[in-house]
């Protein structure tokens, strides 16, 4: 016996589970990411909540996941305006271009999933 969830069925759940806190947004985003996922691997997906909510994590924007995921990073200038160090590594330039090297860094080693409002990520 299966039931059939329509991206607006997976975005209230996702929405609902007070232990992930999904804006709407990002729970909307994450349903129609997985949605395409199902659809591009051609393979159908069991829902999991608790499974969703271990694997990605939302965020306001790209840094707040760079400080978050490098826990010593440290923010030079106001606003990301020049310098951000990420384990070891600094990475400097204008907001748009840190953005881009953060974009880089998640695409290289997860899922990235960017919406009205924020970021979600997966884990890696």
């Amino acid at each position: 016996m299966k039931t059939t969830l329509s991206t607006s069925d997976i975005a209230r759940a996702l929405h609902r589970d007070d232990n992930a806190n999904w804006s709407w947004n990002g729970a909307k985003a994450l349903a129609e990411y997985l949605e395409e996922y199902e659809e591009s691997t051609g393979e159908e997906m069991e829902f999991d909540a608790v499974a969703i909510r271990c694997e990605f994590s939302e965020y306001g924007s790209l840094e707040d996941w760079a400080v978050e995921y490098f826990s010593d990073s440290k923010q030079a200038s106001d606003a990301m305006g020049l310098e951000l160090d990420m384990d070891g590594e600094t990475w400097t330039g204008d907001k748009e271009e840190i953005q881009d090297a953060i974009r880089s860094h998640i695409q290289d080693n997860g899922v990235l999933i960017e919406f009205d409002g924020g970021v979600i990520v997966s884990s890696f």
